[in-house]
């Protein structure tokens, strides 16, 4: 009977510390988020030929915050590569993953399908394409596995232009401000892909880059 004062005790405590616990979290995610726009506001202030590349990663990043709102993924028609509507399909056998690909990372766009960064290189040519989608909390939706994608790893791009298979040589963890995963080496045709890390409060990106070998 004497443990019940103790316990009575620290459930007091932990009403009285609750309060101020969420308020240090949300401070620090409101400072995060400050840090963050400021870099970004930084390197587009700059007026350079990264500034457009950096308001569309900063529009990125933005939504990638939010959480999908859906809970089935987009299904595809196995015989079917680029339905109507849509830039192209991605495809990564590793994850069991096809999805839709549509121009320019929009809130709309990414509700249910992978979206390609309008400001960033065509699929198939010289330069560094980038395509972000959310990392849905259920299983299999989205990019929600892309974490398992490993180096040697195969992803298929088609369009009507045809398709474009790259193979993964990289994979990280970046600040949400590191715009280098964008940049290209004036000779490769370099896929990036981008979502949120980790699959819960994220704080960072998770970043799969691939290229066309010859």
């Amino acid at each position: 009977m004497r443990k019940w004062p103790y316990l009575l005790i620290i459930a007091g405590l932990i009403l009285i510390a609750a309060p101020y616990a969420i308020e240090w979290n949300a401070n620090r995610e409101e400072k995060l988020l400050l840090q963050e726009a400021e870099a970004l506001q930084k390197l587009r202030n700059t007026g350079g030929p990264n500034s457009e590349l950096a308001a569309g990663y900063e529009r990125v990043s933005r939504l990638l915050e939010q959480e999908s709102g859906e809970d089935e993924a987009p299904t595809l028609d196995p015989k079917e590569n680029v339905k109507e509507g849509t830039l192209a399909t991605i495809e990564i056998e590793k994850i069991d993953l096809k999805l839709p690909v549509l121009e320019g990372a929009t809130q709309k766009n990414m509700k249910h399908a992978a979206a390609h960064m309008t400001e960033t290189a065509p699929f198939g040519q010289v330069g560094n394409a980038a395509v972000a989608a959310h990392r849905a909390r259920t299983k299999g939706r989205l990019f929600n596995r892309l974490n398992e994608v490993e180096i040697g790893d195969k992803i298929r791009i088609s369009t009507i232009d045809g398709t474009y298979e790259y193979t993964v040589y990289d994979t990280s963890v970046v600040e949400p401000t590191d715009l280098s995963v964008l940049e290209g080496n004036g000779q490769d045709q370099i896929l990036t892909l981008i979502t949120c890390h980790p699959l819960k409060n994220p704080t960072h990106r998770l970043i799969i880059q691939a290229r066309i070998e010859s």
